[in-house]
């Protein structure tokens, strides 16, 4: 097959560089080895992190079309109330981390939607089950991608003009020699403050294997079951992670990200307001539905309770990636037993809640997890520039760690604030936020201040039609930590996308876009046009 650009992983970022890429007439490809596209967003089963200002601004038009495609889609198919149906900021799942919290399946029927008239009319085709072996580099261009079909076991090959990684993992750079970054750089290799004393390349933010979990409030409910296979290992494990954990990985003590000092959060509040795990990632609500059609509720499991972080998944042996994942699935189902039978319960000092279950049908797997295991750090790029901490960090840049992301003065550029690129392709906002790693560091979780996205970023340093589309840009390990969520990487990708197109367009290359002037300025101009921001506004309605 050939076609003018191969997006290589179906995620959030690789679905933005389709639809950007495809608006301006190029034929694209997009590979996936899931069954359904939109990676964090559906089978990784992600609830969206967003920033506080993501109504208004901080994220790209199409971004912004996807979340209303949510509620249009719950507004068509869903009984809701007439006050949930009338509201234009409509969470239809009503958790605290963001303002729209959905079901996978929703963002996959967003998702869908959004591609559809440009799959109708040939301009994107979609390859799912696809998972990328080898590729063909002559110089420093990639011609081509060979793929594995998972399902029938046999090869084929895609040639494209312009090739894109958009996989969890970064899975191109090493099947294309690609000069690439794993794990931690050290303090002397960046110089920020947060980066370790020496460099690790497996030392890696520990991955979740999510699930969905519903409650049955009917009196007598006992969803319970036998003990997942590793019970007893996940059951009395202590994390060997330094600041030390608060005790047990099963249990309500555990961590504060921030402080790191110990704290306790239940699974449903003790008190009106108490923090508490339902509430934070809940998915389906009671709330929006009349009384007689009122689902159980549904939360999404993405708590540090089941984030896995015993060893590394990238550059290892397949049989040691295997064992690994087998094993972040087992502390999942072993994080729902204990939470069906011996999690302690605040309100009557009981134990166990057996009403909780998987519901079926939710995530399109057989067992009712995640399709796949949420990837919080991949492979990255060796780019023409590297965004660190010293760029975006808040305290880097001369100030005071604000604790939260809730606005504090009404202007985003009030003093400090983060670097301004002049080649800038998008921007974002959010906390840097490392949960503990593979190399056994706790939580870094900091804060930064509204960013951009430079060009320079999405540059190889040696090859010329390699572009990332996700998480895959030139960051660092800790800066990894902000430009990793969802809108960020739509961004990424979205941009990636029509950087390829533009360069096709005009018989150019990603390098000298960015070291022309009018060239760049030109591309920058398409980019405000397709409603790409390319730096925060000075002001924000508080």
């Amino acid at each position: 097959m050939k076609t003018d650009i191969l997006i290589v992983g179906g995620g959030t970022g690789g679905c933005a560089a389709a639809m950007s890429a495809a608006s301006l007439g190029f034929r694209v490809v997009i590979t996936e080895e899931m069954p359904w596209l939109g990676g964090q967003l559906t089978s990784q089963a992600v609830p969206s992190d967003e920033h506080p200002w993501i109504e208004w601004h901080g994220c790209t038009a199409r971004y912004r079309r996807f979340r209303e495609a949510l509620r249009q889609h719950y507004r068509d198919h869903y009984p809701l109330l007439p006050a949930a149906r009338d509201n234009p900021h409509l969470n239809p799942g009503g958790g605290s981390v963001s303002r729209i919290t959905c079901e996978p399946r929703a963002a996959v029927a967003a998702i869908g939607n959004m591609l559809a008239f440009d799959r109708m009319r040939g301009r994107v085709t979609v390859l799912y089950h696809r998972r990328p072996v080898g590729a063909e580099v002559r110089g420093d261009v990639v011609r081509s991608v060979e793929l594995l079909n998972t399902q029938t076991g046999g090869c084929e090959t895609i040639e494209a003009r312009y090739i894109l990684d958009a996989t969890e993992l970064g899975e191109l750079l090493p099947l294309c020699g690609a000069e690439y970054v794993t794990g931690s750089e050290s303090r002397g290799q960046t110089g920020e403050a947060h980066a370790p004393e020496k460099a690790d390349p497996q030392n890696m933010q520990a991955i979740t294997w999510c699930f969905p979990l519903a409650f049955d409030p009917t009196p007598g409910a006992n969803h319970a079951g036998d003990p997942p296979a590793e019970y007893r290992k996940w059951h009395d494990y202590v994390p060997a992670v330094t600041p030390p954990w608060a005790g047990r990985l099963l249990a309500h003590d555990d961590i504060h990200p921030i402080t790191l000092k110990p704290r306790r959060v239940n699974l449903f509040p003790d008190k009106p307001g108490a923090p508490c795990w339902w509430r934070y990632r809940k998915i389906v609500t009671r709330d929006h539905y009349p009384a007689d059609l009122a689902p159980h509720e549904v939360t999404l499991v993405n708590w540090p309770l089941n984030d896995y972080f015993q060893g590394s998944i990238i550059d290892q042996p397949a049989e040691v990636v295997a064992q690994r994942l087998r094993s972040a699935k087992q502390l999942s189902l072993s994080l729902l037993h204990w939470l069906q039978t011996e999690c302690p319960r605040p309100e009557d000092g009981g134990t166990g809640y057996p009403g909780l279950y998987i519901p079926a049908g939710l995530m399109g797997s057989d067992d009712g997890l995640a399709l796949a295991p949420y990837i919080r750090e991949s492979r990255r790029i060796r780019a023409l520039f590297t965004v660190t901490e010293n760029h975006v960090g808040t305290e880097a840049r001369g100030g005071h760690d604000i604790r939260s992301l809730k606005p504090r003065p009404a202007s985003f550029n009030a003093s400090p604030r983060a670097e301004r690129f002049p080649d800038s392709v998008g921007v974002g906002c959010y906390r840097i936020d490392l949960h503990p790693s593979t190399g056994g560091d706790n939580y870094v979780d900091i804060s930064s201040l509204p960013f951009q996205i430079p060009l320079g970023s999405l540059l190889p340093v040696r090859l010329r039609n390699l572009l990332p589309a996700c998480k895959n840009l030139g960051v660092t390990h800790i800066t990894n930590g902000c430009y990793r969520l969802h809108p960020v990487e739509w961004n990424i990708g979205e941009s990636a996308g029509l950087l390829a197109a533009f360069c096709l367009s005009r018989n150019t290359e990603p390098y000298t876009v960015r070291a022309t002037p009018d060239l760049l300025k030109e591309f920058q101009s398409l980019l405000i046009h397709q409603g790409v921001e390319l730096e925060w506004p000075e002001e924000h309605p508080v």
